[in-house]
């Protein structure tokens, strides 16, 4: 989500038409404009816009697969290429 407001401990943050007021305690300061990851109405993580959009667009592939619409184009980054397991999840990782 994008924040639009902010005040002690509180960010008011817009998810397309939605907006909705989330706890920003676990973050250090937000200002209007940052991108958080939100969950049960907490920013728990700063993120870049990029990431925005590959989250929103991964959240609409799913929304999109369940009703049987087309959804692979907001899936291109992983089209045609074999996934790989992070560093600590491949043999030999930390």
């Amino acid at each position: 989500m994008q924040v639009v407001g902010v005040g002690a401990g509180w960010a008011d943050c817009r998810n397309g038409d939605a907006t909705r007021r989330v706890d920003t305690l676990l973050l250090d300061a937000v200002v209007p404009g940052d991108w958080v990851l939100v969950h049960v109405s907490s920013a728990v993580r700063a993120i870049d816009e990029s990431e925005a959009r590959a989250i929103r667009d991964a959240l609409l592939a799913v929304e999109r697969a369940v009703v049987g619409a087309p959804f692979e184009h907001l899936l291109a980054d992983l089209i045609d290429r074999e996934p790989q397991l992070p560093p600590h999840l491949r043999p030999g990782g930390a």
